[in-house]
């Protein structure tokens, strides 16, 4: 019964886009990344040098990912059912302006445990910054709590290691944060998200 899905008022669909200072999206509305190759895209202004806070978080505890930014570096973390953190550190800073900051996941696999692996790539703009090969989470984050926020972190954390609850974004804003499930490279993704923010 819990790996049921339940019925939605929308249709599934390719791809998804969240903005700041919203309520926390439950897993079971949410953008599904589960078992599959995904891209998250950040649009984010940055006023100053310092800024930090995360940009976006799925899940809590016992399993999930968040991508935030910590002196003056771009991070992404993938919580493991709770027992295995893998975290990327991009090898340069973050500018200040206007910036796309994402993560591509790769699905290469599976293992013994039914878990997808494959590589995650951290990109600024469309540079490639960073990477490595991870395993994500063979079914939902969590039962009940800890869905989907943008610019922040609260309850459970994601990591335990890295942050603390709420770690919201401050030096910057986030204007609105896309996931795509479809398929299409990061950088058609990347290019996408620039057309959208030349349109205001």
């Amino acid at each position: 019964m819990l790996t049921t899905p339940r019925p939605q008022l929308a249709p599934q669909r390719d791809r998804y886009v969240y903005g700041p200072n919203t309520a926390e999206v439950p897993e079971g509305a949410a953008a599904n990344v589960r078992d599959r190759s995904y891209k998250i895209a950040a649009e984010v202004t940055v006023d100053t040098d310092g800024a930090q806070g995360v940009l976006f978080s799925h899940g809590g505890q016992f399993g999930g990912h968040a991508l935030f930014v910590e002196d003056s570096r771009l991070h992404d973390v993938y919580n493991w059912l709770g027992e295995l953190e893998r975290e990327i550190v991009s090898d340069v800073d973050i500018p200040t302006g206007d910036v796309i900051r994402g993560v591509s996941f790769d699905k290469e696999g599976n293992d013994e445990q039914r878990s997808a692996t494959g590589t995650a790539t951290l990109f600024i703009n469309d540079e490639q910054v960073g990477q490595q090969s991870i395993k994500t989470q063979p079914g939902k984050f969590t039962l009940a709590g800890e869905g989907l926020n943008v610019g922040k972190n609260p309850g459970g954390l994601v990591s335990t290691t890295t942050y603390t609850a709420p770690f919201a974004l401050t030096g910057g804003a986030i204007r609105e944060v896309i996931i795509d499930v479809s398929g299409q490279t990061y950088v058609d993704l990347e290019l996408d998200a620039i057309e959208m923010m030349s349109r205001d």
